[in-house]
């Protein structure tokens, strides 16, 4: 059923990993805007995070199996933010080049969040399931 609560969550996930990047810029270096697409590394990290959300959402008969996959893009996104923290704290230690960070690097924080929610709603949509099963 895609009506379900966790598939809105994972529909926020999917726009804040796929749509967003290109609108939030990771940092400006020298005023010129570094986006997602100038390193590769970051670019596929986006992709996968986009791809687990997708299949999680077209997978909702599975709900241990989408479960599974939002643990999966959680620990993705955590390790595309720690990437950006890594790379902040370079940043910011730069003294002939004046840089600031920008909104994006702040987006798997909010894929995160969504993820989290999601699996909460699946988890409990498990437990009713669970439930409903031992009552017969």
């Amino acid at each position: 059923m895609l009506q379900r609560i966790q598939t809105v969550y994972l529909l926020v996930a999917l726009l804040a990993s796929a749509v967003l990047p290109y609108f939030f810029p990771l940092w400006k270096v020298d005023g010129k805007d570094f986006y997602f697409m100038s390193k590769l590394l970051y670019a596929a990290l986006f992709g996968l995070s986009t791809a687990l959300s997708l299949v999680s959402i077209i997978s909702y008969k599975k709900r241990q199996h989408q479960f599974v996959l939002g643990r999966l893009n959680m620990i993705l996104n955590l390790i595309l933010l720690g990437l950006f923290v890594y790379r902040s704290l370079n940043l910011s230690g730069e003294t002939p080049v004046v840089s600031e960070k920008g909104i994006g690097m702040f987006l798997p924080i909010i894929s995160i969040v969504m993820l989290v929610l999601a699996n909460k709603a699946i988890k409990k949509d498990e437990d009713l399931v669970k439930s409903v099963d031992r009552l017969r």
